[in-house]
């Protein structure tokens, strides 16, 4: 198996004799010491040994280069490549060729009608498609900056509150501060860290603090678990429900799905209740459509339980009330600025109306 690379190297290190000894991975800040080493060997190869293949980025690599491929990938064609670029299929064409060339190998091969991307090529993808990614940040930055937009709130929100909270706030903050930018994304609670740390978001809407990243939250408020379900499963449900009451109905189960599916399965442990679990969907949105569509019950946040209401679909709290805590979560060393500040107080206002 072939693998891709792309390292910092020395100037005068940009030979086939080079070995990654002397290189440290991509994200350098001097881009000009850039290159790309190709190495054949074993998936769990240590890569100790020399490249098949060393080539100068400076040389080989243009950003239409990485544009074009990224198109030409997604799109399976070069005609769906020019429509996305808003160019001519010659030029794609022309463009996928040179970056062939330089690297020395086929990106694609043809398949009924259909480009389909060679196993080196779909080495290559995760790469480019990260640099494709801040290009359009850099795009999206400068834009803002013609148009005279003088602030940036970006936010990840777990997707429970990305349905109808973060999307309400969002509106309502617009309408006196119309001179900001929101770049907005959900994400689940193993990406959050991650994300912060490598500046992919500044803030984070979550339950629960990764315990081990350098992070500091805010508290905001508190949400409770819900019984979501059909009325013409449990007509005339009481204000409150226990678990035991779902003993036996087809349960569309989300105790995989993050800290509050160990909440729900730590009660379940206590109180020694079992489930008919028909189905385990890890988010919420796909369980409460789950109910929607007949399935089953499910017990899921009183927020995605909210944004989901609709005729013929209720939702209760259970007894005894299982809780959970809403944070801002961010670095440690990069605390929130005044305005988000001033939208993560419109948030938990948002919240504690729901």
């Amino acid at each position: 198996m072939h693998h891709l690379q792309i390292l910092e190297i020395e100037p005068d290190r940009i030979d086939n004799s080079f070995g990654p000894k002397f290189a440290t991975k991509a994200g350098a800040k001097d881009g000009a010491n850039l290159a790309i080493a190709y190495w054949a060997g074993a998936i769990n190869d240590d890569r100790h040994g020399t490249p098949i293949a060393l080539f100068d980025i400076r040389k080989v690599l243009s950003l239409r280069h990485i544009e074009v491929f990224h198109a030409v990938y997604t799109a399976g064609s070069v005609s769906g490549a020019a429509r996305t670029l808003n160019c001519s299929q010659p030029s794609v064409t022309k463009v996928l060729q040179h970056a062939e060339q330089a690297f020395g190998f086929p990106l694609f091969h043809r398949t009924r009608g259909r480009l389909v991307a060679t196993e080196d090529a779909q080495n290559l993808f995760a790469t480019v498609a990260g640099i494709q990614d801040q290009l359009q940040s850099l795009r999206q930055a400068s834009l803002n900056l013609k148009q005279r937009r003088g602030s940036l709130l970006s936010i990840s929100t777990v997707p429970s509150l990305g349905l109808e909270a973060v999307p309400t706030t969002v509106a309502a903050f617009l309408k006196t501060r119309r001179d900001v930018f929101f770049d907005l994304q959900t994400i689940h609670h193993e990406e959050m860290a991650r994300k912060l740390i490598e500046r992919e978001t500044d803030l984070v809407i979550g339950y629960a603090v990764p315990a081990t990243a350098p992070l500091e939250s805010h508290w905001l408020a508190e949400g409770e678990l819900v019984i979501l379900y059909s009325e013409m499963d449990m007509p005339g449900a009481a204000a409150r429900l226990p678990l035991s009451c779902l003993t036996g109905k087809p349960f569309v189960s989300l105790i995989q799905s993050g800290p509050i599916g160990q909440i729900l399965s730590t009660e379940l442990a206590r109180t020694g209740v079992s489930l008919d679990e028909v189905v385990s969907a890890r988010t919420f949105y796909i369980a409460a459509g789950l109910v929607r569509a007949g399935v089953g019950v499910t017990v899921v946040d009183n927020f995605t339980a909210a944004a989901n209401k609709l005729p013929g679909i209720s939702f209760r709290p259970l007894q005894p009330a299982l809780t959970f805590d809403v944070y801002a979560i961010y670095l440690e060393n990069m605390r929130p600025s005044q305005l988000a500040r001033d939208f993560l107080e419109l948030l938990r206002t948002t919240i504690e109306a729901i």
